[in-house]
Parts: C-alpha cells; structure tokens; sequence
C-alpha cells in the first residue's frame, strides 16, 4: 500500500515539473555563433513565408507554453532555447515573422514546433 502511494507521488511530481519546464519554453538567448545554438532562425519578410509567428513579450511570465510568445533573456544560462540568427534562409532550421499583437503569434507549420519544446 506504501509503495502505491509513493509511486503516485512521485508521478503527480515529475507531472508537475514537467508542466513546469514547459510553461516557459519560450525565454530564448540569442547567440553569436551558429554552433552554440539550439535553433537557427531566419526572419522572413512576410507573415506567409514563417514558419513561425512570433510575439515579443515584455515580461517572462507571459512567455507561456509553445506559442511563440517569446521573451528575450539577459544570459544565455536563463534560457530555454539558444538561438542563432542566420543571414539565409537555406540556413536556417526555422523560419519567424515578427507579429505587433500577441493573438497573431502561433504556429504556422505545426511539424517543426519540436525545435522549439
């Protein structure tokens, strides 16, 4: 019976740390060289090439889930993702367009929302 009840708790545990870690997937560190990032970006020109539609948030509580609300971290240990901009787009893993509302930021094409979890 104890080991049940030990099971359980640890599992609603390691649940919540997960919900945790995910809730702020967004703090990102842009970084100088592309072999210290974990994604390269390219900003595209227009909403229709992104792959991604990104918010610039003020605050890090609003940097929530995977939605592209992003929040720009001071160093780069305070982030969740390290982030390289390339000069291409051949270059780049994902494709962003910055949005002026935050209901706009989403995902575009949902097979690369895995670089940003």
């Amino acid at each position: 019976m104890e080991t049940q009840l030990v099971n359980r708790l640890v599992c609603i545990i390691g649940i919540t740390i997960g919900a945790i870690v995910s809730a702020n997937a967004q703090k990102v560190y842009p970084v100088k060289y592309s072999s210290n990032a974990d994604v390269k970006v390219f900003v595209v020109k227009y909403e229709s090439q992104a792959d991604l539609l990104v918010y610039s948030v003020k605050y890090e509580s609003q940097a929530k889930g995977n939605e592209g609300k992003w929040f720009k971290v001071k160093y780069q240990s305070q982030a969740d993702k390290k982030i390289y901009f390339t000069d291409y787009e051949s270059q780049a893993d994902l494709k962003i367009y910055y949005v002026k509302y935050s209901s706009k930021a989403g995902w575009r094409k949902t097979s690369k929302k895995h670089l940003m979890e």
